[in-house]
């Protein structure tokens, strides 16, 4: 058995449940000993741009929304997971507990290509810095840009079998904290994230593709989020979407699947000013297909009435954990253009 499927044992092994009734890849199992969400807790950047080896999981995840020249849709992925296989257990090697996990992805309206990666902490294969900052996992990488030093101006690269891409984003607007200060609910249970959004991306760069390479622009979301267990028992998966609307403004919608569905999200103007939105603010009613690639969207009092549909119905993430993952188109009383993603459906 190679290294790399070693790796990918041990990373299945810290999700413990995930086949079982403990909520989606085992995210609402018991989080003993390890850190919890804190409702008191403020962001310090550019510290928590890089880990919290005391929760049990984090991502760094960025999708962007592109286009060539003949205003043809891509959409590009790229996201690294960190989890940890025990609390408190701080050791160097491959004796460390952290494990990575990393995905990459390309969907054009006729395909969808993408790409899984394996790493432990502690060999030099994987890892984020915060400053400058810097996340990698074998020749895969998000880093700032050399003369910045945060999130503000990203250059990003990934390759699969099929695909690469070398993309170029710069911030044009602040990051924005969703919940209470960052302080992000996910259940009326009370499981929580911490949890902040760089929503403001323009991008530029090139795809290659098994039918030749492609210049492309448009832009990009980047979420951070870190917890221990963002899940409880009951719930299934969750529904998210990540909208950039022509107005300017940008939408985080969201809902949480299970016995009672919680709904939550972020309406987000263009100088970064956030509403948080509660199910009361905020209704996601999904289409008929499994996993729904169709959905529509409301904030009432914003006069918000979207309809999202899907650049590519199969956009499906045949990874070790599956999910659906792509590229939407927003129509109605706002037209623009998104992500959407879909966790727990099965493959």
């Amino acid at each position: 058995m190679s290294a790399r499927w070693i790796i990918a044992v041990l990373l299945v092994a810290a999700l413990p449940g995930w086949a079982q009734n403990r909520g989606f890849a085992g995210l609402g199992s018991d989080s003993s000993g390890f850190a919890l969400a804190d409702p008191g807790y403020r962001f310090d950047f550019p510290r928590d741009h890089g880990t919290h080896d005391a929760f049990r999981i984090e991502w760094w995840y960025l999708t962007a929304n592109l286009r060539d020249a003949a205003g043809r849709d891509y959409g590009a992925q790229w996201t690294l997971f960190r989890s940890a296989l025990a609390p408190d257990k701080p050791s160097d090697g491959w004796t460390s507990p952290q494990l990575w996990m990393a995905h990459a992805a390309v969907t054009t309206p006729d395909a969808h290509y993408l790409a899984e990666r394996f790493a432990r902490d502690g060999i030099g294969q994987a890892g984020v810095t915060a400053a400058p900052f810097d996340a990698t996992i074998d020749d895969w990488r998000m880093r700032a840009r050399p003369g910045s030093s945060g999130l503000e101006d990203l250059e990003i690269t990934a390759r699969g079998n099929d695909f690469a891409y070398e993309l170029s984003a710069t911030a044009e607007g602040p990051l924005v904290a969703h919940g209470e200060n960052g302080f992000s609910t996910k259940g009326a249970a009370g499981q929580a994230s911490h949890y902040y959004s760089q929503p403001f991306y323009n991008v530029s760069g090139r795809l290659a593709l098994p039918e030749g390479e492609v210049e492309v622009s448009g832009q990009a979301w980047l979420d951070r989020e870190w917890s221990s267990q963002p899940l409880d028992r009951t719930q299934t998966g969750w529904d998210w979407m990540a909208l950039h609307l022509d107005d300017g403004r940008k939408l985080m919608a969201a809902r949480v699947r299970g016995a009672t569905p919680f709904v939550f999200g972020s309406l987000i103007t263009p100088d970064g000013q956030v509403q948080t939105l509660t199910d009361d603010d905020l209704s996601l009613r999904p289409g008929s297909a499994s996993p729904p690639v169709s959905w529509a969207v409301a904030v009432p009092a914003a006069g918000l009435d979207l309809s999202i549909e899907a650049v590519n119905p199969d956009s499906r993430m045949t990874t070790t954990v599956p999910y659906w993952e792509g590229p939407v188109r927003i129509s109605g009383s706002d037209a623009g253009r998104g992500y959407l993603e879909m966790t727990g459906y099965g493959r």
